[in-house]
């Protein structure tokens, strides 16, 4: 489709700037001499001589123009002079920029001020062409905002492509994210399935423990990757006891301090087995530290507070909470009453108070009700 131009001047000047720019040049002027006026080389002036093949709309000052820009006809560019009856050249430059910003504007006038052209310049117009003009400066200055043009329509093409593009890329990435966390959970439930195999209760207490975990978590208000990180941690973090002898793991009386120091060791090595894998490397942090104690006198490395990361100190909470209400092999399962109760109690000294504090928050019969969804 041929560019159209909306010329905004006297109507003796709109026809001699349409003839100039519809007819063919004088061939006797052509060399070097011309080129070297328009700082341009011959071959390109040769090429920006011909004849402008664009389609013309005529104004005779800046209330028509506008009026002719607002009736939906499309414009690449505009020549008008500076002077004008009823609204002049530089307020109509403004209004252009500002409600069609893609119009390229070239001012045209016979005041020969470096002010009044730096002064359109900033106003947002392409060029300043004085009068009187030759030919040549005027099919120059056309071809060339013309071409300002068509860069600039090309650009946004460029861009509105590559913005596609990156949506397209971004598209396929959170697919592949979401094709690696199914990877990642049939990894977990792998782990799952092989803790069932070694011990049924412990692999029912660790899809608990997750449970009980991600609703506190989801109650301070974490954010989605750390409540992953966290539910992978709790899902995982009894996975070291796969390596406790059975008469440690299942003996029915007290533990002597030779077991007792045998069964901590679950933390470590459940560290150990999960450490290696990338994405559970946080997970991993979880596991090792899950048994710490806020007044720092837990195991296996005695971290207190902050020391011990977050996801440890809420699966600490989640774990007591489902060891308590659960059958045991030295007594039977206590009502969740009962386990309020005792996190309560021990707030401050085993566990983080901020988070217990958000865990006394949620009624008994929540723990309830999520129990049994897990179950069924």
């Amino acid at each position: 489709m041929a560019e159209r131009i909306l010329i905004v001047d006297d109507e003796e000047t709109r026809k001699v700037i349409i003839s100039m720019l519809s007819s063919d040049y004088d061939r006797r002027e052509s060399g070097a001499g011309p080129a070297k006026a328009l700082g341009i080389s011959v071959d390109k002036l040769e090429a920006m001589r011909a004849p402008v093949d664009c389609g013309y709309r005529e104004a005779s000052d800046g209330l028509e123009a506008m009026s002719v820009l607002g009736s939906g006809e499309k414009f690449d560019l505009v020549l008008a002079d500076l002077v004008l009856p009823s609204l002049d050249g530089m307020r109509l430059l403004k209004y252009i920029k500002g409600f069609y910003p893609d119009i390229e504007v070239v001012i045209v006038t016979a005041i020969h001020e470096t002010r009044v052209a730096l002064q359109a310049l900033r106003n947002g117009a392409c060029d300043y062409l004085l009068k009187p003009f030759e030919r040549d400066q005027l099919v120059v200055t056309v071809r060339r905002a013309l071409e300002c043009r068509r860069l600039k329509r090309e650009n946004d093409a460029y861009r509105t492509n590559l913005e596609a593009l990156v949506a397209a890329r971004t598209q396929q990435w959170k697919t592949a994210l979401s094709n690696l966390e199914k990877a990642y959970d049939s990894t977990l439930e792998g782990f799952g399935d092989f803790l069932a195999l070694r011990d049924a209760a412990t692999e029912a207490h660790s899809k608990r423990g997750r449970a009980y975990a991600i609703a506190i978590a989801r109650k301070m208000g974490l954010p989605k990757e750390e409540i992953n990180v966290i539910a992978r941690g709790a899902f995982l973090h009894d996975i070291g006891k796969m390596a406790i002898p059975d008469h440690i793991l299942h003996k029915p009386g007290e533990l002597t301090d030779d077991e007792m120091a045998e069964m901590k060791q679950h933390c470590y090595l459940g560290y150990k087995i999960i450490s290696r894998i990338p994405f559970l490397a946080e997970a991993a942090e979880i596991v090792y530290t899950h048994h710490e104690r806020y007044d720092g006198l837990g195991y296996p490395r005695g971290l207190k507070g902050d020391e011990i990361p977050l996801g440890a100190r809420l699966v600490a909470v989640a774990n007591t909470l489902d060891v308590i209400t659960s059958d045991q092999t030295y007594r039977p399962a206590q009502a969740f009453e009962a386990a309020r109760k005792e996190i309560e109690l021990w707030s401050g000294r085993q566990f983080d108070p901020k988070i217990v504090k958000v865990f006394l928050e949620m009624p008994d019969h929540f723990w309830g009700v999520l129990r049994t969804d897990i179950a069924g």
